[in-house]
Order: structure tokens, then C-alpha cells, then sequence
């Protein structure tokens, strides 16, 4: 159920390309919108597509991962154990400023003579392009182009290349290259909970700052976190016309400014280097020599070779991530096809720069183009973005796991502080800590240790890093299975069944309910992988069995309670409507009233008191659905189709997290009408701003689900014993051939699902053993292709 309008301007102003995303007109209307759409980033830096002039702005952002301030959470009734620290990201110091003045005219958008225009991500080089001819008042042609980029090679250095070259006449020219930290933190909007907190008061407190040369150095200390950043800028400016430059600075602001005599058809071209470096032990002068450092070494190689290093790495992941449609009509392209095309790389870009040089950090709910739910990690990560970075990227999706491992100690502390045995890692975090204000829709989302442990499975059986499982995953399963056998017990009133209660799944329009389907399947397979691998490291190697007893103090016995509760794991399930109900109570509550819900009053939760959407069955985003995905072997084809029909028209639109599982779940059951349609929804979803929010940044976990809407729905991928199989579909055009490389355990596989065959190549490596359907197929370097015909269900 979808019921947001497809809201976009014209087509001819932003038009389909299959590598680029184009504005070819200024829309001030649309400036917040296309701010998140052309936002740069690399997991660990992050800048909006705002202008290099400093305005017009929606929300001027820049963002580091893992840079917040903390707040109490204060509550009209407090409770015990309630979250006490909230966190939010911070926009911290703009150093992108560059400011153009001819004839001591200022070039400001909104009201300059632009004679043509012209901006782009160019998501083949990873850089944020602009070309702009801009008549002056006077008469005078300026042509004006910049190059941005947030280096993915060099974590913490952005770089823009600005050019001017006059065409008709002499001018003065004076480019002022600024930067400015920013204070307050974050923008408002009214009411809606998904938006970031804004702090009264100043936020970033200075701390340092110097000037020499065309170099400016500015560090700052946040007031209660007590974390510690530096931004430092410095210039390189190439031109034949005669030139002078000042430079100045305060406590919160620096600037140097070029002024030049500039010629007609002589190019002025202005390099900007901005560094940034944060911490929370190192000492102000320590960050400010590291900021040097980086300064001095991107500095003396050039912006040439800081973009070919970029270019080079960004070559290296379209190679092994890119999903191409093409249409088998060589005569002509589709229009739709190179639309679709151009949708697919702008999610999986947008993933990459969320989380690429995320080393010991998250990645946020919006990656870093936004303040939105204040840049706090979510299980997002695990269920939505790790199955893509884990066949494609798998270093990344290593990182992201040893993350979550770095959190134990604090998920080992909630726990106690909720009553519990073992670690409850936080629903909501920054720092490790839990951030959710809101419990019922929150801290009761349990599963989150469960959906971790789920993509540790997926990550060990892909890569067979037995050396992470050993080293982390083991004590995780270890603490995780412990919180279940505290947290759960055998019902009488279930038959002796292990039961889960007050606890509330991925759906959070109803919270706090007892034996959340969702919750229970995917403990059981908590549990299972827990005493397997546990078991198992006992047999094959007693050493680093030894030590987890050790760390853990694990007794043997309870590796027979994890499996005896795994086994006895009671899951719901309705004899009359042969369908898992979501949770004891959803079937005994009213069907929400869809037909006299006005169109507008979407999110329900922005219109509705909770109590008055917790009592209805209706559903914010796939529960059961999202069940039947990642368990898919526990569910046979009939049992999917009857439970897809039964949820599908009780689920809005209100979460995008949705549309791609119904998407995926649609083509398993061979419902290929709503397959396409959800899965342009979630393709979509910021590209045409489905939701009718991309202005507070990208949705980064439905990104990641586009991905695997296209390989696990469209393209019939299962890896549900760890082996790669493939019950191929079809692509989601007509006429269409879908490809897309998998790494599987360090070798890459090539698939290519034509209207009649399937098309699989080993790309690289030496043996690669998969399934298309039933039948094994071995490829080697004596059988590197092997093409079997594609079934349609």
C-alpha cells in the first residue's frame, strides 16, 4: 500500500541518465529535496549539495560520523531505566564556502542573469560538477565550473576545484574562500519525531585557531560530549592574470580572499583543500598537527591526483557492485530502462558513501546527508545495508560488525540494567549507549540482538571468516543467547512452548505485544546459531573454546538450554486463516478504518495518537513479511502467498522500509505486478522523493534493500544454508537483461538473467560451487560460464 504521490519537477530540468543525476535549471523549490540527493560523502565525512556561495540553503549540512553532542532526555514521568543520554550528530564547521564577486557583484543564484546551467553528481568519478554562464549586470560573461569531491581514498580530506574565466571583457574578480562553524546544531520541524533535537545555546565551544600562508586552522570542543574537531582549509590558485590574496580569521569564521585582474579567456582556477580530524582524548594541538599533516600531503600531490586515487577506488566498486538493466532490443534504449538504470547507481552511491570509511562507526539512518533521527545507527545496518556490503564489500561489512562487537561492554551494562542476563545491544545509538526516548517503540525492539547475530551468520558464511567469528562473534552469541534464556520462558498456557513477551518486532504500530512472531523466528535462529557455533569451536579448536569460556565464565549446560528453548521456540500461528499472526493479540483487534484515512494523513503517526494505531491492525512497515525473507527456508511457497495477501493490505507506506520486502516476497510468490510496483516504490524512494521527506536526507537502509530487491527478488538469489543458489525471475522491465557480480569467499561470480536464460561466470577465482534452482553447477577454469534456461513460476 502505497499512498504518496510521485512529486518531482520537471522532467526536461532533471533529466534520466545512467550515470549522472542532473539539475539543469535552478529550482529554489526543490533546494532542500536536491541538497540530499546531490550530498557527497564517505562514510566518515559527509557535505550536502548545497552551492559553493554559502546560500541559498534548505539545511547547509556537514557532517562527521560519529561527531555528536549529548543532552539529558527528560520526561513529564520518569520510570526506571529509561534512556537518560540523548545524542545527536552535529553540523559542524562549513568549509565548502567560495565566494564570487566581478565588478564587485556577488554571484548569488537566486537573483543572477544565468545564461545556461548545468550541475551533476557524476556517479562515475564520485564528484558534485557545476558549469554555470553568468552574465553580470554589466553585460560580462563569467564562466564558472567546480568540481567537488569528499575523498573515499583519503578519509578525512573534501577538495573542490573552482574555475572562472571571464569571456568578453575585463574585470576585477575577487573568490573568497571561507569557512564558518555553525551554531545552533540542527533545523525544526514542528512536531515530527524523526527530526534531529536542536540544542539552545552555543554547541561548539573554540578551542584553537590559527592562519598562515593561505592556510587556516580553526579546532572546536563540543560543550557536553566533550568530543574535539578540527577543520583546517588551504588553497592553490593557477591563473596568468596578476593576483593578490589576504587572509583572516576568528574564533569561529576564516577567510582568505584572491583578488585578481582578470583577463578575458585567461582561466582563474581556485583548488580548496578542507581537512577535518576529530577525537575524544587527543589534545586541540594534537588535532590541529594532524590536520596539518593531511593538509601538507594532499597539498603537495594536487587535486589531479587526489581525483584519479578517488576515480580508482570508485572503479573498483562499480566493478564488483554494479547492477545493470539493459534492454535485449539493440536498436533502441528504453527511456524507462535508462531511468531505472540511473535510480539503481544512485542507491548503491549513496550506500557507498555512507558507509565506506565508516571504520568504528555506524552508519546513520540517513548516512551523512542529514540530521534526521540524529545520526543515530539503527538495525538498519544489519538487515538492510549488510547483505549488499557483505557480497560486494565485504572489508566494510566487517568493520560495521566490529562495531557492534566494540558496543558489547555497554550492551552487557543495559542488560543489567533491564533486569537481564548476558548484552542488550541499544535499539538507537551513537556511543554505544541507548538513545531511545520513546520505549514502546524502541528499547522493546529486542530482535535488534537478534537481526545483529543474524547478518553475523550471513557475514561468516559468505566470507568464511572463521577468524572474526572466533575472535568476536562467538562472545556475542554467547551474551545474546543468554539475554534470550533470561528473557523468555516455558508458557503452560502455550503447550510448554519458550514464549517472548512484552516485546515489539520491526512493526511500530503495535508495540509492546507478546510472542512477536518476527521476534520469536528469528531467536530461534539466534539460539540454533549460538549453541552450533559454540558447540563447535569446543570440538574443532579447544584453545579458543578455552578462552570464550574464560571471557564469558560459560557454563556447558547452557548450550543445552539454548537449544532446548531454540527447539521448544513457540511461533503463532491462526488454523482458520492459515497464516502467522503477527503477535498473540493482532487478529483479536479491528482492522484500521484505510478507506476513510485521508490521503494527506499519512505517516499514521504524525495524525493519530499511538493508543488509537495500537489497537487497530494496521502496519507501519513488514513484520511477518520481513520474516518470510530472511527465514525463507522455513516457509514453503503457499505459506508465503497466504501470509503475503493477509498482511499486504494491512501495511501503509509509512515506513520505507517496506516496499522493497513486499517487493521481494511479491516475486517469490510470482505476484510480479506488485513486485514491480513496490520495487519502483523502493528504487524510488528518494530519487522521485516517494515519501515526501528525501529533504531531510536519504534513505539509506531502503537503498540497501533496492539491492536486494533486484538480486534476491528479481534475480532469485538464496543463501539460506550458505550456499549460493538461484531461482531466477526476471528483470523489472519488460524486454530486459538484469546482471549483477556476488562476492562469495573471495571470489566474484557474474550473473546475467535474460528473458530465456540465466547466465552465471566466474569472474574471478579458482572453483566456485552454486545451485540454479535444484542442480549444482561447479565453474573453474575449465567450465568458467554456465547458461541454463529460466523457469517462469
Amino acid at each position: 500500500m502505497i499512498h504518496h504521490e510521485r512529486l518531482t519537477p520537471p522532467s526536461s530540468d532533471y533529466p534520466a541518465d545512467e550515470w549522472n543525476i542532473l539539475e539543469k535549471q535552478f529550482h529554489p523549490e526543490f533546494l532542500s529535496q536536491v541538497e540530499s540527493m546531490l550530498a557527497l560523502g564517505n562514510g566518515y565525512l559527509g557535505i550536502r549539495g548545497c552551492p559553493e556561495e554559502g546560500g541559498p540553503n534548505g539545511e547547509n549540512g556537514t557532517f562527521i560520523n560519529g561527531f555528536y553532542e549529548t543532552r539529558p532526555i527528560v520526561y513529564a514521568e520518569e520510570a526506571y531505566a529509561f534512556g537518560k543520554t540523548g545524542q545527536t550528530i552535529l553540523n559542524v564547521t562549513d568549509s565548502k564556502i567560495v565566494k564570487l564577486f566581478v565588478d564587485d557583484e556577488p554571484f548569488w543564484l537566486p537573483t543572477a542573469n544565468i545564461r545556461s546551467y548545468d550541475r551533476r553528481l557524476n556517479m562515475k568519478c564520485g564528484t558534485l560538477d557545476r558549469e554555470i554562464l553568468w552574465e553580470t549586470p554589466a553585460g560580462k560573461l563569467a564562466l564558472i565550473t567546480s568540481r567537488r569531491l569528499v575523498s573515499l581514498v583519503h578519509r578525512h580530506v573534501a577538495a573542490i576545484s573552482y574555475c572562472v574565466t571571464l569571456l568578453n571583457a575585463e574585470a576585477p574578480v575577487v573568490i573568497s574562500s571561507e569557512m564558518a562553524a555553525n551554531n545552533p546544531s540542527a533545523p525544526t520541524n514542528g512536531s515530527d519525531p524523526r527530526q534531529a533535537t536542536v540544542f539552545a545555546g552555543r554547541v561548539l565551544h573554540h578551542r584553537a585557531g590559527y592562519a598562515h600562508d593561505r592556510r587556516i586552522v580553526l579546532c572546536h570542543r563540543t560543550e557536553k560530549s566533550c568530543m574535539t574537531m578540527v577543520c583546517a582549509i588551504d588553497h592553490a590558485l593557477e591563473t596568468t592574470c596578476p593576483h593578490t590574496y589576504k587572509c583572516a580569521h576568528t574564533e569561529d569564521f576564516g577567510r582568505v580572499a584572491f583578488t585578481i585582474e582578470a583577463h578575458p579567456g585567461c582561466p582563474i582556477r581556485l583548488t580548496k583543500y578542507m581537512v577535518y580530524h576529530t577525537s575524544q582524548t587527543a589534545s586541540a594541538e594534537e588535532l590541529c598537527s594532524r590536520a596539518e599533516w593531511s593538509l601538507d600531503r594532499v597539498v603537495d600531490k594536487g587535486f589531479q591526483q587526489l581525483l584519479a586515487t578517488h576515480v580508482q577506488y570508485l572503479d573498483n566498486f562499480w566493478r564488483r557492485s554494479d547492477v545493470s538493466i539493459s534492454d535485449v532490443r539493440e536498436d533502441r534504449v528504453q527511456r524507462t530502462t535508462v531511468e531505472t538504470q540511473q535510480a539503481i547507481r544512485f542507491n548503491l552511491f549513496h550506500i557507498l558513501q555512507a558507509s565506506a570509511r565508516a571504520e568504528e562507526a555506524g552508519v546513520p539512518a540517513k548516512g551523512l546527508t542529514g540530521q534526521a533521527y540524529e545520526g543515530h545507527y539503527f538495525w538498519d545496518t544489519e538487515i538492510y545495508l549488510l547483505p549488499f556490503l557483505t557480497y560486494t564489500s565485504p572489508r566494510i561489512a566487517r568493520n560495521l560488525l566490529a562495531l557492534r562487537y566494540k558496543m558489547l561492554a555497554q550492551a552487557r551494562a543495559q542488560a543489567r540494567l533491564m533486569g537481564h542476563r548476558g548484552a542488550m545491544f541499544p535499539w538507537r545509538t551513537i556511543s554505544g549507549e541507548e538513545a531511545s526516548a520513546y520505549y514502546a517503540a524502541g528499547t522493546a525492539q529486542y530482535h535488534i540482538n537478534a537481526d545483529i547475530m543474524y547478518a553475523l551468520r550471513k557475514y561468516v558464511q559468505a566470507t568464511d571468516d572463521q577468524q572474526f567469528l572466533q575472535d568476536y562473534g562467538a562472545e556475542m552469541l554467547v551474551e545474546t543467547a543468554r539475554l534470550w534464556l533470561d528473557l523468555g520462558f516455558y508458557s503452560s498456557a502455550k503447550g510448554g512452548k519458550f514464549c517472548l513477551n512484552s516485546v515489539t518486532g520491526p512493526d511500530e504500530y503495535n508495540t509492546v505485544v507478546n510472542n512477536n512472531a518476527y521476534t520469536n523466528l528469528m531467536v530461534r535462529e539466534n539460539l540454533r546459531y549460538a549453541s552450533q557455533t559454540v558447540e563447535a569451536l569446543r570440538v574443532s579448536t579447544p584453545d579458543v573454546y578455552k578462552a570464550l569460556v574464560q571471557k564469558t565464565a560459560l557454563e556447558p549446560s547452557e548450550i543445552e538450554e539454548w537449544t532446548r528453548a531454540a527447539e521448544s521456540m513457540y511461533v503463532p500461528y491462526d488454523e482458520q486463516l492459515k497464516i502467522i499472526p503477527q503477535d498473540d493479540s493482532f487478529l483479536d483487534r479491528e482492522r484500521w478504518d484505510f478507506k476513510n484515512t485521508p490521503s494527506d494523513h499519512y505517516p499514521l503517526l504524525l495524525f493519530y495518537h499511538p493508543l488509537n494505531i495500537y489497537r487497530k491492525q494496521v502496519i507501519k512497515q513488514a513484520d511477518v513479511v520481513l520474516a518470510m525473507f530472511l527465514l525463507g527456508d522455513v516457509f514453503s511457497a503457499e505459506e508465503k502467498r497466504r501470509n503475503f495477501e493477509f498482511y499486504d493490505p494491512l501495511t501503509t507506506g509509512d515506513s520505507s522500509l517496506s516496499s522493497c520486502i513486499e517487493a521481494i516476497i511479491a516475486a517469490q510468490i510470482g505476484d510480479m505486478e506488485k513486485a514491480i510496483r513496490y520495487g519502483m516504490a523502493a528504487l524510488l524512494m528518494d530519487l522521485a522523493d516517494v515519501g515526501g521527506n528525501v529533504k531531510d536526507g536519504c534513505h539509506i537502509a531502503s537503498m540497501g534493500g533496492t539491492w536486494m530487491m533486484l538480486t534476491y527478488g528479481f534475480g532469485g538469489m538464496r543463501d539460506d544454508d550458505g550456499t549460493l543458489s538461484f531461482w531466477p525471475r526476471r528483470a523489472p522491465e519488460d524486454n530486459a537483461i538484469l546482471r549483477f557480480p556476488v562476492t562469495y569467499r573471495g571470489q566474484m561470480l557474474g550473473v546475467e538473467i535474460g528473458l530465456e536464460t540465466v547466465r552465471y561466470e566466474l569472474r574471478e577465482g579458482e572453483t566456485l560451487v552454486i545451485h540454479h534452482e535444484t542442480e549444482s553447477i561447479q565453474l573453474n577454469h575449465e567450465n568458467l560460464v554456465a547458461v541454463r534456461p529460466v523457469r517462469r513460476k
